[in-house]
């Protein structure tokens, strides 16, 4: 799974950064972290997310749950993969809503149909959690920089995997604690994720 998007770097980013490189990741964030629910206990989305990944709100929930996963969860994959842009190719070939890269389907299949593209991309995500443990973490960290990363230093991660577990564990953190709005989101928005859900606004056909 790629992420497209070259994020600029804010001055909290930079001291969050600093952490995760140096090791230093702090005890009571490991632990929220792990205790985060992989499995909501409600199937409604969280607001926090954008009218682009809202619109496939009724399919998230239905792909979540024959792999046990917090619909909130997925969006958060959907939200920094694709913004909810189904035909969103990057550079590295990962296709569509979840960023997939093409071996991960069977020759037959469509990468970008919705459906399709979202069961590899949640078998994959729901391998990593298992393999993480049920650290969310570590499972958004293992879905951008491959399962190796979950057993790694977090220090010994690309920046685009530590950029990656920034975003995503804030978006996630602000959905499940019910906010109806995010500034992890916001930040995401501000540093280029803009045009990733204009595209995605395009798509959709709804108005941005």
């Amino acid at each position: 799974m790629s992420q497209r998007l070259i994020i600029r770097l804010l001055p909290l980013e930079i001291f969050l950064f600093s952490l995760v490189t140096g090791g230093l990741l702090m005890s009571g964030m490991r632990a929220l972290l792990r205790t985060m629910p992989a499995l909501a206990s409600a199937n409604t989305l969280s607001s926090v997310f954008t009218p682009e990944v809202q619109h496939w709100a009724t399919q998230i929930t239905n792909w979540a749950t024959p792999y046990q996963l917090d619909p909130n969860l997925v969006a958060t994959v959907m939200q920094i993969e694709s913004c909810g842009a189904p035909h969103v190719v990057s550079a590295s070939g990962a296709q569509g809503l979840f960023q997939v890269m093409p071996f991960h389907f069977s020759p037959e299949e469509v990468m970008e149909d919705p459906d399709t593209n979202a069961g590899r991309g949640l078998a994959y995500l729901s391998l990593g959690l298992s393999r993480a443990g049920g650290n969310v973490g570590l499972a958004l960290a293992g879905y951008n920089g491959g399962h190796g990363v979950i057993g790694r230093d977090s220090s010994l991660w690309s920046t685009e995997t530590q950029r990656y577990w920034y975003w995503g564990t804030g978006i996630y953190q602000d959905a499940v604690n019910g906010l109806t709005e995010s500034p992890r989101l916001q930040e995401w928005l501000q540093a280029g994720g803009a045009s990733l859900c204009s595209r995605a606004a395009q798509e959709l056909g709804l108005s941005h």
